[in-house]
């Protein structure tokens, strides 16, 4: 269904402009630099410095309630579920 410029439907629900995508990108590009990090600690960098593995891995925690804070915050124009339609 289309709503005008700027708008679109995704599965059954509009999303005003890129938000949504913009969101969602985002998402996973934090899990993907956690798991990144995660990996490469033990992986790779644990070889050479434990510590430095460690501390990797204690930034990488804090990565997953950010991307999720991140991936739910509400844009200026967004709808939000407790609104009218």
């Amino acid at each position: 269904m289309y709503g005008g410029p700027g708008r679109r439907s995704i599965g059954h629900r509009e999303v005003d402009g890129i938000s949504y995508e913009r969101r969602r990108r985002r998402y996973f590009a934090l899990m993907a630099i956690c798991l990144t990090l995660f990996v490469g600690a033990w992986a790779v960098v644990r070889h050479w410095s434990v510590p430095v593995a460690i501390a990797m891995c204690v930034v990488a925690a804090f990565l997953p309630p950010v991307a999720t804070i991140v991936a739910n915050r509400r844009g200026p124009d967004d709808r939000w579920w407790d609104e009218e339609p």
